[in-house]
């Protein structure tokens, strides 16, 4: 699968650059590319490496504490 986060499916986003939004000026297209890093999740008791979203790794941190 392409670049997505393994927990919620966070996947880029598409859409047009706001400098270029005027009256007479074309719009360029951009992507809004997710903050994936590797991490080590649990999936039926095996430890995988997978890209995670940041928020999701705020998440695992926080309700584990």
């Amino acid at each position: 699968m392409a670049r997505s986060c393994a927990i919620c499916g966070k996947v880029s986003m598409g859409g047009f650059n706001p400098q270029s939004s005027g009256m007479n000026r074309v719009r360029t297209h951009r992507r809004c590319q997710p903050n994936l890093q590797p991490g080590v999740i649990v999936e039926k008791g095996v430890s995988v490496k997978a890209l995670i979203c940041t928020r999701c790794q705020r998440t695992r941190s926080k309700s584990a504490r």
